[in-house]
């Protein structure tokens, strides 16, 4: 079980000019149930997590906009890997409306190299580790992204999406796959699905499946025996939108996840990718499929959500 949380600096909040206290607040550290809480949570429950963590904001507001995160997830002895939005490596203070490129996949493997690098050395000056895996911000990863890992010693990336592939999630994998294997140099990880409705995949992500749906995908990965589950979750994403009032559907959901973990820990542990895991490379592993109740039951949760939870405090 691989529990990641992307863990980011928002742009809308910086292209809305708001200063950066407020920008790390609402991103980091939302209504109570940020990062602080998040890690309480899975302390709680005895849970190991992997935090995916941007450090290109740094380069517009110096090292402090990101090292405290990250010495609060060190303390808390969850682990810290490298995330990354390339549009920050463009932006400025005196002009919200300028950035770079947004997504990884739209520059050249050189660039790509320099960006990796690049974020790996901000990151570790934050106080991190040195990183051994890597998520693309947008899951915009493709085959270039992976040599560029490779060729900077990385040993995992868990960027393939397939409910965002082909675009911008363009590993030259199948959409479906979802077991871990070697693709050039590297050990790809991918983010888990469930087919929803016939045809249709969506990422095992917090904000995306009910409980209900979580419960039978972790059920389907125990009775098919697959080698890895990787759930997503950001730093905000139990709080609305503004990161002005907590989310209680989302709330709700990653209180439930983190029970289901603790008490299936002897079947599904939670693992973290400094933990060096090995897998076959060689196994195949199928999302769960579709039940029509279980998606009506998460539509109606998100209407909830939407038209409830949703508002600004």
């Amino acid at each position: 079980m691989f529990l990641t949380i992307d863990t980011e600096l928002m742009w809308r909040h910086h292209s809305a000019g708001l200063p950066l206290t407020d920008q790390v607040e609402r991103s980091l550290e939302p209504a109570g149930v940020g990062i602080a809480y998040q890690l309480a949570t899975l302390a709680r429950h005895g849970l190991k997590a992997t935090f995916f963590v941007d450090p290109m904001p740094t380069m517009v507001f110096g090292l402090d906009a990101i090292r405290p995160v990250v010495e609060a997830i060190v303390a808390a002895g969850q682990e810290v890997q490298l995330h990354l939005h390339p549009n920050w490596a463009g932006a400025r203070t005196d002009d919200v409306a300028r950035h770079a490129r947004f997504e990884l996949i739209d520059y050249s493997l050189d660039e790509q190299r320099a960006l990796i690098a690049g974020a790996r050395d901000l990151l570790k000056a934050c106080g991190a580790p040195d990183p051994i895996a890597f998520r693309a911000g947008s899951y915009a990863a493709n085959d270039d992204t992976l040599i560029a890992l490779a060729e900077l010693g990385f040993a995992y990336d868990s960027s393939h999406n397939g409910a965002d592939a082909p675009w911008p999630s363009a590993i030259g994998l199948p959409p479906r796959q979802i077991a871990p294997v070697e693709h050039k140099g590297v050990v790809e990880v991918p983010v888990t699905l469930i087919e929803d409705v016939p045809g249709s995949l969506r990422q095992f992500q917090i904000c995306a499946l009910s409980q209900g749906e979580m419960r039978a995908a972790l059920d389907h990965a125990v009775s098919a025996g697959h080698e890895a589950v990787t759930i997503v979750g950001h730093s905000f994403e139990l709080a609305n939108r503004a990161g002005t009032r907590a989310n209680g559907v989302h709330v709700g959901r990653f209180e439930a996840l983190c029970g289901m973990l603790a008490d299936a820990r002897e079947t599904l542990p939670t693992t973290q990718f400094r933990d060096l895991p090995s897998f076959s490379c060689e196994s195949e592993a199928a999302p769960l499929g579709p039940n029509r109740l279980r998606t009506r039951w998460r539509q109606a949760e998100q209407l909830w959500s939407n038209l409830v939870e949703e508002r600004a405090a």
